[in-house]
């Protein structure tokens, strides 16, 4: 037997003359006193003691151990073994100087950050509206997209329209991540990372954290120290607690790594950001955009902050992934709007150039339709304009609702 003061070298020469017990997930030494922590690896590796004996038919190919006399082998096995290279980026600050953003855009963005967290905490009766496609795959077709919706912004005075410009997507399983991965456009994204939002945050004047992210405390923490208002999906799931514990982390302090403005790794130190709401985009259980589903939604987030500010999102989940039930999705919260529902205040609607999806040719994007999403199917402008009109005179309806409840609550109150 080996005594406790044995050393580490006699306990691996005498490996042999120690019992195991064999258990089909770890090896335990019984008798040794040296935790198999602080084996070296090196003489470990040529112990059979340590090995647990595998069926050839049951064995998975495992990259060899390098020979461990050769050092560059060695670090290379322990460092970027899966990596194929870094492509370093430029830094925020100077991309900001050499592309510069005018006045006008500075006040425009300003404008609409105030304008959506005043709407998010109950202080402006219109109605946030996040629209737009799925994600965007050519430059040229969200800008065409943008200058159609702009066109009618003028129409819809009782809602504040956002265009959704999602630049890369989160996957659940393989496929299209977005713009900014693409290799031929070098630019910014969706809050998925927290090195990305320094390069386009100061463009954005809302944002989001997806339902597969809501959870992750590094977004949580991510959104505390955004510069404008932030939605939390709920779960894929469904499930609401995790977007209102979100929202109730966001709104706190916190420190975690990022990067400056000159691109230098940090911790990052945040006050936490008030302007956090949660969004409603069903889940694997269903749709929860219903009078019931509001309510029960409100009344959990009343419990963590003072207004509970609700958006729909009329895809995902809602829609059953159906872009065609986006407008019956709309239509019951316009319904609500107009029996005076003022805890919902944004919905979001995913909407192209034309309806419906498609996936990326084998030949390339050249073949690709002309405004049609390659992620989620969204309904076409034309009909995203009539949904709009729709909102936009449901909020006009809500307005006077709550208004003349008002007015029979100053009734009773002066004593008639």
């Amino acid at each position: 037997m080996i005594s406790d003061q044995g050393t580490l070298q006699e306990t691996l020469i005498q490996t042999n003359r120690i019992s195991f017990h064999v258990n089909p997930f770890t090896l335990i030494p019984r008798n040794n006193p040296i935790k198999m922590a602080q084996t070296d690896i090196k003489e470990a590796s040529k112990s059979r003691a340590f090995r647990f004996p595998v069926p050839d038919e049951d064995k998975f190919d495992v990259s060899p151990l390098p020979d461990f006399d050769d050092d560059v082998r060695v670090q290379q096995y322990l460092q970027d073994r899966r990596v194929i290279g870094y492509d370093p980026l430029v830094q925020p600050a100077l991309l900001r100087h050499e592309i510069t953003s005018s006045a006008s855009s500075h006040r425009t963005i300003a404008s609409a950050r105030y304008s959506a967290a005043s709407i998010l905490a109950g202080n402006d009766d219109r109605v946030l509206v996040i629209v737009g496609p799925c994600s965007i795959h050519s430059p040229d077709q969200a800008l065409e997209y943008a200058h159609m919706l702009k066109a009618k912004i003028p129409t819809w005075s009782n809602l504040l329209i956002v265009m959704r410009a999602y630049l890369y997507k989160p996957r659940t399983t393989v496929g299209w991540k977005g713009l900014i991965n693409d290799p031929d456009i070098n630019v910014g994204s969706e809050l998925l990372d927290t090195i990305s939002p320094q390069y386009i945050a100061d463009l954005i004047s809302w944002g989001a954290i997806g339902a597969r992210t809501t959870e992750s405390q590094l977004h949580r923490e991510l959104a505390s120290g955004v510069s404008f208002p932030i939605g939390f999906k709920n779960g894929t799931d469904g499930s609401v607690t995790v977007a209102i514990d979100a929202m109730h982390s966001a709104s706190n302090p916190h420190a975690f790594m990022g990067v400056t403005e000159q691109g230098l790794a940090s911790i990052v130190k945040t006050r936490g950001n008030q302007d956090v709401h949660v969004i409603l985009r069903g889940g694997t259980k269903g749709p929860n955009f219903s009078s019931e589903h509001i309510k029960d939604a409100a009344k959990a987030i009343s419990k963590k902050q003072q207004f509970a500010s609700i958006m729909v999102d009329c895809s995902h989940g809602n829609s059953q992934k159906n872009h065609n039930n986006q407008p019956r999705v709309l239509q019951d919260v316009c319904d609500q709007l107009a029996a005076g529902e003022r805890n919902i205040t944004g919905v979001m609607i995913e909407s192209n150039i034309n309806d419906g999806r498609q996936d990326v040719p084998s030949v390339g994007p050249a073949a690709l339709k002309h405004g049609v999403s390659i992620t989620d199917a969204c309904v076409d402008f034309d009909t995203t304009v009539d949904m709009l009109n729709k909102l936009n005179e449901a909020v006009s309806k809500r307005r006077a609702v709550i208004s003349e409840m008002k007015s029979a609550v100053a009734f009773e109150s002066a004593g008639h």
